[in-house]
């Protein structure tokens, strides 16, 4: 089954249980994903929707981190619920050894200096879209070509 018919189909479940939170969520991610494809005129691969899950976390963690500073807790929680639903949908995380794995070939594929930095990120990105927070794979590679 397809990632959007899954996102599809839990939407139809969502609203015969009345899960208003969780609906509307949902409601979010298959107006996005609409959104992307009446722009672009394509049909969205699994890969392209997990790249707008992505997305909408980071905006989800931003908005959490916002709400927080500004002790509005109970906002806070409604964007922490929406993130549990966006996670449902992303694929498996990648482990600390399969990081530094990917990370290692690319280091040898490119050379551990900073001008070779762009290359060995976009070698790394697709094996770990979805899979791993990039900010954090950048900051890893960072330290290591430093």
């Amino acid at each position: 089954m397809s990632l959007k018919q899954r996102i599809t189909d839990d939407m139809k479940t969502a609203m015969r249980e009345k899960n208003v939170a969780r609906l509307g969520t949902i409601r979010l991610l298959l107006a996005a994903m609409k959104q992307r494809e009446v722009d672009e005129r394509i049909e969205l691969s699994d890969d392209q929707i997990v790249a707008i899950i992505d997305k909408m976390q980071k905006q989800r963690r931003d908005s959490i981190s916002q709400y927080e500073a500004a002790a509005r807790q109970d906002l806070a929680d409604i964007e922490k619920a929406e993130m549990l639903v966006l996670d449902g949908y992303m694929p498996q995380q990648a482990d600390e050894a399969e990081i530094a794995a990917i990370l290692d070939t690319a280091l040898a594929t490119h050379g551990a200096t900073v001008a070779a930095m762009g290359k060995i990120m976009a070698e790394i990105k697709p094996k770990l879209a979805g899979r791993a927070d990039m900010s954090k794979i950048s900051t890893l590679v960072k330290a290591r070509i430093q």
